[in-house]
């Protein structure tokens, strides 16, 4: 079992080694975790912000649901053992030492080829990982430089690091003769994934976080290769608590959102006070497209780390999908205010002009985004989405496309080409892009209609294939309702009336219960007075009919020849004290 102290000593020691070997994104996170433990004293850490996070809605509720999880004690759920690993020991001379600190100073001032050379001759596993480090990194220097020389910031460059070789030449020999360590196994799988062997790279990673767990970037470099559900549970990992963080983030890469957020409720049973559990969980129900819970979380978030800037871009897509205007254009000042220069910064701000309508000026922020990271993701996505509002498909689909180089599990560029190919009448791409998308995320609803439409189009015509996108739509609760109406109008020209009387009846149902009318409305009326007269059940038509009088235009005189009809047709319609007086 892991108790919340060994668990706080192992990070400690995790955050020293990490940051002296110039991890410093892995080192930040492994704080971040350390001040996420509850202490067992009753008390609290300090807030920049004034608030108490105990007393907080959102940490008792964090609590609650840890709580029901697992007693409350400060060990895992019961049935769960995980592995301690020994931490390992500094292997640098007293004599090179002072060589070690004049590299690593070197480092830190990003002077990486000096920061090598420093350490030439040194054989020690902690001096040999900071000098090949040093020089992978003097390599994607220069890679990135001759990119913007010969593309230009966001251009595309076949540049390549020119050290990979050496490194891996290295490395390889110190692997053979088992005399690397953890974090020299994680380089190795770094230069092994960047040359394309992807296979060896894997194994590599596993074999680096199985013997050091606490370097979460070797995490991510593995989850970046685990493509498929299959790869996943392939992987031959040590059960330590380290490897419940990666499995959340796995499934949650994955789309399997629910298992994410299970993993990420029993981890707070020990990181009850985790920020970063909390934004997780936060992406998650984003994700689910529960956007008030996301909210909520999110706010919260900011309330105790007011200055944090790592997923806050995911909440201004959230403030953008409710158009909370005055929350997003706080939370844009605030970021502009915190480091104006981050591209997460300039992504909430993207998003600020977006909502505005000021497109251009969205996609100016964009781009900044992309020139201070080229591989963020969101800002090629979003920059598509802004490009297809201003009409320009070739930069739409460019950004679309460098989205899907990023990451092709990225649902959103997938549909977005879709939605671009479907606007030139390019049917059939727009309808391969669509089921990319769709097989990546099997319960949005809209793209599902959107590979109804496709079907259904003119250069198709295939209107069976058509119904059964429109039925898997349904089937994922389509808030729009688009699914409902479509099959109703789709069997009522295939002649299947009573199908199309069914959805009809659904559809009608659901905009009663949303309190909504329109022309979908009146057609729904209208053809279930119709369908219901023609199969002799009068009492549901007159229904229909009388509330069909209650529109405006033609439809109000088509609902009086209806109850006329009735009238004609069945004489207990004498009876009736409807006025259908013109």
């Amino acid at each position: 079992m892991t108790s919340k102290e060994s668990c706080r000593n192992e990070l400690r020691h995790a955050v020293r080694q990490l940051s002296e070997r110039g991890l410093y994104s892995a080192s930040k996170w492994a704080a971040e975790l350390l001040v996420g433990i509850e202490p067992e004293t009753p008390s609290s850490r300090p807030c920049t912000s004034g608030v108490t996070p105990l007393s907080s809605t959102m940490r008792h509720l964090f609590r609650a649901i840890a709580a029901a999880e697992s007693p409350a004690t400060s060990t895992p759920p019961a049935g769960v053992s995980y592995v301690s690993t020994p931490i390992p020991a500094d292997d640098v001379d007293h004599d090179d030492y002072d060589s070690y600190l004049l590299a690593k100073s070197c480092f830190d001032c990003r002077e990486y080829r000096r920061a090598s050379h420093a350490l030439r001759g040194q054989t020690g596993k902690k001096a040999v990982f900071l000098r090949c480090y040093a020089l992978y990194m003097a390599g994607e220097k220069r890679k990135e430089e001759e990119t913007i020389e010969l593309e230009g910031p966001l251009g595309k460059s076949n540049s390549v690091n020119a050290e990979l070789v050496t490194i891996e030449r290295e490395l390889s020999s110190l692997h053979r003769n088992g005399s690397i360590d953890s974090f020299g196994l994680y380089l190795y799988g770094i230069v092994l994934r960047d040359k394309g062997c992807s296979s060896q790279a894997l194994s590599v990673l596993v074999e680096s976080v199985n013997s050091y767990p606490w370097n979460w970037s070797a995490w991510t470099e593995l989850l970046s290769l685990c493509t498929t559900l299959d790869m996943l549970e392939s992987l031959n990992l040590k059960n330590h608590w380290m490897k419940d963080f990666f499995l959340a983030s796995a499934f949650l890469e994955l789309k399997m959102f629910e298992e994410s957020l299970e993993t990420y409720k029993r981890l707070l049973t020990i990181f009850r006070l985790s920020d970063y559990i909390q934004a997780q969980v936060a992406t998650v129900h984003y994700n689910l497209r529960e956007l008030d819970e996301a909210e909520v979380v999110f706010e919260e978030l900011l309330r105790t780390d007011p200055y944090r800037m790592e997923s806050m871009d995911t909440y201004s897509n959230i403030l953008y999908a409710k158009e909370s205007f005055s929350t997003l254009s706080f939370l844009a000042h605030r970021v502009f205010l915190t480091d104006k220069y981050r591209p997460e910064s300039c992504c909430i701000i993207a998003n600020y002009y977006s909502l505005k309508g000021q497109h251009e000026k969205s996609v100016l922020y964009f781009r900044r985004a992309l020139k201070l990271n080229r591989k963020y993701l969101s800002a090629w996505t979003l920059m598509g989405h802004e490009y297809v509002e201003m009409k320009n498909t070739p930069a739409a689909i460019d950004a679309y496309r460098r989205a899907i180089e990023i990451n092709p599990r990225d649902y959103r560029a997938w549909y977005g080409l879709g939605q671009m190919y479907e606007m030139m009448g390019m049917m059939f791409y727009a309808l391969y892009y669509y089921s990319k998308s769709a097989a990546l995320q099997p319960n949005d609803a809209r793209l599902w209609n959107a590979m109804a439409h496709c079907y259904e189009s003119a250069p198709l015509g295939r209107i069976e294939e058509a119904i059964r996108c429109y039925k898997r739509s349904a089937d994922c609760n389509d808030a729009e309702g688009i699914a409902l109406h479509e099959l109703a109008r789709l069997y009522g020209e295939l002649g299947q009336t009573d199908q199309a009387a069914v959805y009809y009846k659904k559809d009608l149902d659901h905009m009663d219960s949303e309190e909504r009318q329109g022309p979908n409305y009146v057609e729904a009326l209208f053809f279930l007075a119709k369908y219901c007269k023609s199969v002799g059940r009068y009492e549901e038509a007159e229904h229909y009919a009388t509330r069909l009088l209650d529109s405006t235009g033609p439809e109000k005189e088509t609902a009086k020849s209806i109850l006329r009809g009735l009238r004609a047709s069945h004489s207990d319609f004498g009876s009736m004290d409807i006025d259908l007086a013109p």
